[in-house]
């Protein structure tokens, strides 16, 4: 079995470049987003739209001239990306419909047995067939039912009920209200009818095993946010699966520096891990460093590199929680914050609003990391960062209130975002 040791930051560089987080490391427009997408298998989509919805922020990020309306043209339009559930909510490749079969089952029985709702699931069904997409708001009737987070009306949850059973897709939104079709009518039918490539539970686990480790880079067998969504994998078959991954060397065992844990690559991505030490090992006999000081990224709140908050943790020495639904009084920072990544570090996080009717993107807080202050060389980074933001939002311009400047010497950052 081959294994790695390597240092942390060594693990941190790969990470980066696993994560298209280097500068030039994806190409731009629609091609970088599918490529990435397609590499790390999913990205989570959440509705707030505080500064940009979840998914949008994981791309400006990574995507150069990164626009929310190329994502929704893949989504669409074009269809090789596809709304549906694997971390939560995400968006994944279209290819990968097939592989979701068993949640789909799944789902087809669990409200077998509620005669209003599949009463109403039949009434939906003639509806789309004779009117086309429709968004619950288009269907008749008040009826609520339990369903989910509070009750719904039975439309919502009929049409609901038949997104996850894969009947229909999401046609299109309008902000964060669906549209939904047939899948039939919105995917190619090669995929559609496409068999199930898992068809046991350990083919199944293997691949979710080495998918999730992939949407990550770097993954340990240990319980937490990075394993979340995957149905009947817990933590004995979750073993099983990396013991049977390593065996057929479809994983390696990486060990890091300080983390008692070993952690996991698919051996897929071994090439990029290797380059890392290489380059690593040129930068030490030439005496300079091995540094990506040129590149600085505002990261979303559920970011793929984020998923495992521990690791995060213990590989960055960065500590994030997303707050959003916590209570005001027990927030440690704000209500939407983002991680600012300068390098192969995380030097800080603000919070951004945007306000749509003035078009202006306001950095209404802004906290420094332990020992971080501005410096030159970090504001031409900084700038572009702050910069893909405000594309991705549509904002004409970025704007700090005095008091953040003057509390966290911004002026220098200040005068070049604007």
């Amino acid at each position: 079995m081959i294994t790695y040791n390597i240092s942390k930051k060594q693990a941190r560089l790969f990470l980066l470049q696993h994560q298209g987080l280097i500068s030039g490391g994806l190409p731009g427009g629609k091609t970088g987003i599918y490529e990435f997408v397609r590499h790390v298998g999913c990205i989570q989509y959440d509705p707030l739209n505080i500064a940009g919805h979840n998914h949008e922020l994981v791309l400006q990020a990574r995507v150069p001239g990164f626009i929310p309306a190329q994502a929704n043209e893949l989504l669409y339009q074009d269809r090789l990306l596809t709304d549906g559930w694997d971390k939560n909510m995400s968006i994944y490749c279209t290819e990968d419909w097939p592989c979701f079969q068993r949640l789909r089952e799944a789902a087809s029985g669990h409200h077998q047995r509620n005669e209003p709702l599949e009463a109403t699931v039949l009434q939906v069904r003639d509806a789309l067939s004779q009117r086309g997409p429709l968004s619950s708001l288009d269907l008749e009737g008040k009826e609520k039912i339990d369903w989910a987070w509070a009750p719904a009306r039975l439309s919502r949850a009929a049409l609901e009920t038949m997104y996850f059973r894969g009947e229909v897709s999401i046609h299109h939104r309008v902000h964060t209200r669906r549209y939904y079709d047939f899948t039939s009518r919105l995917l190619p039918e090669q995929v559609v009818a496409a068999a199930d490539p898992n068809p046991t539970t350990e083919q199944y686990h293997d691949w979710y095993v080495q998918r999730r480790i992939g949407s990550i880079g770097l993954q340990w067998n240990k319980s937490g946010d990075g394993w979340l969504g995957i149905s009947g994998l817990k933590s004995k078959e979750r073993t099983a699966a990396v013991q049977r991954l390593l065996q057929i060397d479809s994983l390696r065992e990486v060990h890091v520096e300080g983390i008692k844990l070993p952690l996991y690559m698919r051996t897929m991505d071994a090439p990029e891990l290797e380059a890392v030490l290489q380059l690593e090992e040129e930068a030490e006999d030439s005496g300079r460093s091995h540094s990506t000081v040129n590149f600085a990224a505002a990261l979303a709140p559920l970011d793929n590199l984020l998923w495992d908050r521990e690791l995060i943790r213990q590989l960055f020495g960065f500590h994030y929680r997303w707050e959003v639904y916590k209570p005001v009084v027990e927030r440690e920072y704000g209500y939407y914050v983002l991680p600012l990544l300068y390098g192969d570090r995380f030097i800080g996080r603000f919070e951004p609003v945007m306000n749509r009717k003035s078009g202006i993107l306001t950095i209404t807080r802004w906290w420094w990391e332990p020992e971080e202050v501005l410096t030159a060389e970090m504001v031409p980074a900084l700038r572009q960062a702050l910069s893909c933001l405000a594309r991705c939002t549509g904002a004409s311009a970025i704007q700090f209130p005095p008091e953040v400047v003057k509390t966290c010497g911004l002026e220098a950052l200040e005068t070049a975002s604007l």
